[in-house]
């Protein structure tokens, strides 16, 4: 790093602080100003001065930046979405990803101008987007607790991102609540709802190919819109799975169920690369499949259930007939088995509670 004359790095020069009279480093350039506090190339300095650098930086990016001021939200979302930052928004599946920057566009409409922190005459950072604001802007999406859950989310990956890299001096988001969200999730589809898709959507439609890929492979939706013929090789479907957000890449290799492949061949595709395809002749994104798919649904007169719940379908399924946890993650991926497990929790108490019975009436009672 550049040393100029006056000893100091690049764009920092003494500075007599006019109320006390001592001598101040301040950092300059491009209009943007702040004083750094410590012993001249310390590592408590450096990191200060690091931040000056990405101060500048934000307020010439790309990324709002004839909207962005150097220290307020817009500069802080910006330098997270950059994808040449070290922010982990860009290692996120393309779905999280979407969805993130949606919120934090969003937050930055709203409160992009207003400063993060502020910095005193000695150079101490102060939070002015305290613990307390936050609490409050997230309160505010009470009424909607699922979109609750994810901006928080969404804000405490940005702030802890910022806190480690010295661009803020505290996360606000530490302590923050939010309402829980009673809920199991997806729902599962049962045997019935199984039955009336089957009914309505026959072999040979795109509407039940899609279905079979979901059921008979336990995927999520953005890898069975991947699929394609050349992932097949004798019986077995192979399958990267795409990253989720704090997991690892899974590579799976299952075997085509006889159903699945029956309703492969009987259905004409014109998809190059991949089995489904939109009437554009074009790869459906996971967003779009699951808009699609919901239609196909409905029109099924299955309107509580959605594609993912097809892949606990095909996990109650495995349960049921005995397999272990281990088991089905084999086939479904999952990173951890404490959600696989409620399956078999819940199967394995169906089929003694059967037994039970059995023993029941056998024994004359």
């Amino acid at each position: 790093m550049l040393r100029t004359k006056s000893g100091l790095p690049k764009h920092c020069g003494w500075n007599l602080d006019r109320e006390d009279g001592k001598r101040r480093v301040r950092f300059r350039k491009n209009g943007f100003s702040v004083y750094l506090t410590g012993i001249p190339w310390s590592p408590d300095f450096m990191v200060q001065y690091a931040a000056a650098l990405h101060g500048v930086k934000a307020q010439a990016t790309n990324i709002g930046a004839n909207r962005t001021a150097a220290g307020t939200v817009n500069a802080l979302v910006a330098a997270y979405l950059d994808p040449l930052s070290t922010s982990p928004f860009k290692t996120g599946a393309a779905e999280t990803q979407r969805s993130r920057r949606n919120i934090l566009e969003n937050f930055r409409e709203v409160h992009g101008d207003k400063p993060v922190f502020r910095i005193g005459a000695n150079g101490q950072r102060t939070m002015l987007l305290t613990r307390e604001h936050m609490q409050q802007i997230v309160n505010e999406k009470a009424s909607t607790p699922f979109a609750q859950r994810n901006f928080l989310n969404t804000l405490r990956a940005m702030f802890r991102w910022a806190l480690k890299e010295g661009r803020v001096p505290d996360d606000p988001t530490l302590s923050v609540t939010r309402e829980r969200v009673k809920t199991t999730g997806y729902k599962t589809w049962s045997e019935g709802e199984i039955e009336r898709f089957e009914t309505k959507h026959p072999i040979g439609s795109r509407a039940r190919l899609a279905f079979a890929l979901l059921l008979y492979t336990g995927q999520r939706r953005s890898d069975v819109v991947r699929m394609g013929r050349q992932d097949i090789h004798t019986g077995v479907l192979a399958i990267n799975q795409r990253k989720t957000e704090g997991g690892d890449e899974a590579h799976l290799e299952i075997p085509v169920h006889p159903k699945l492949r029956e309703i492969i061949d009987a259905t004409p595709t014109v998809g190059v690369k991949t089995f489904l395809v939109t009437s554009f002749g074009k790869p459906y994104t996971a967003p779009g499949f699951g808009n699609w798919f919901r239609e196909l649904c409905d029109a099924a007169e299955c309107p509580d259930v959605s594609a993912h719940g097809l892949r606990k379908g095909c996990a109650r399924r495995l349960a049921e007939i005995g397999r272990s946890a281990n088991q089905i993650a084999a086939i479904t991926g999952h990173a951890t088995l404490a959600e696989v497990q409620r399956y078999t929790k819940a199967a394995d108490r169906k089929r003694m509670a059967r037994e039970a019975m059995k023993k029941l009436v056998e024994s004359g009672w």
